[in-house]
């Protein structure tokens, strides 16, 4: 994709707004008790929770606060019951937003998720509006200081790598669903450092933004993602690089 993507700069906005500790391990916790509930405690046998722990200790989350969660997912210890909702719809300038949320109270989530759509230029769609616009890939962004692209191809060759591509001064490794429990696991173990690491939706088109546009797409997307329920924000806009320019990005 041309121009500042959904990677480029989203996670780059993203990456700001989860300097707050406690709401990143908030974030983590829950995604780490639901993967628990919906597949059981063992790492190998659940590939979501293995993930979701692998998230959680690549940004320092302590062991005890992980236990305790998958813990809690499997129901040795109490509290609140949280569901997975999805919500989408449309943005400024028509693009496609998708939230994932994790919520103890959709009664709550769901009119601050339409609030944030409605005073910002979009609009809460129906379930399925945009979710077709999307891909589910296995993402992970690769600290290229000490390795090249060329390097990351070359050690990758045995898995099921889809894309390697060098961005921002990063690597950006895509493979399939499947495939992407193995190259994290590789990773990890390798001790290479991981800007990203998950599985998450990448657009499969994009929309490109004047600047009117791109200024208030990028704060009703910083809107959401700074929602307490809110775990991951997917969008297919694209801005380029003048663009981002003028907005000071």
């Amino acid at each position: 994709m041309s121009g500042h993507s959904k990677w480029s700069t989203i996670k780059r906005k993203k990456g700001a707004t989860d300097a707050k500790r406690g709401a990143l391990f908030t974030k983590l916790i829950r995604e780490i008790t639901v993967a628990a509930r919906a597949g059981g405690e063992d790492l190998d046998a659940n590939p979501r929770l293995r993930t979701a722990v692998l998230k959680a200790k690549s940004n320092n989350m302590p062991n005890d606060n992980i236990d305790r969660a998958i813990k809690k997912g499997v129901g040795n210890v109490e509290g609140a019951v949280y569901e997975e909702v999805r919500y989408e719809g449309y943005g400024p300038g028509g693009v496609a937003i998708m939230v994932d949320c994790i919520t103890d109270n959709k009664n709550r989530t769901t009119p601050e998720i339409r609030s944030i759509f409605g005073k910002n230029g979009g609009n809460l769609g129906e379930t399925g509006s945009v979710n077709y616009l999307f891909e589910k890939k296995g993402v992970l962004v690769i600290e290229s200081e000490t390795i090249t692209e060329d390097e990351v191809l070359e050690m990758l060759l045995d898995f099921d790598v889809e894309d390697v591509k060098s961005e921002e001064g990063n690597i950006i490794v895509t493979t399939s669903p499947d495939g992407y429990p193995a190259v994290a696991d590789f990773l990890v173990k390798e001790n290479y450092t991981l800007l990203e690491n998950q599985i998450s939706y990448i657009p499969k088109t994009t929309v490109a933004l004047d600047e009117k546009k791109a200024a208030q797409c990028l704060k009703i997307m910083e809107l959401l993602e700074e929602q307490d329920d809110a775990q991951e924000v997917y969008s297919n806009y694209d801005i380029s690089d003048e663009i981002m320019a003028k907005l000071g990005e």
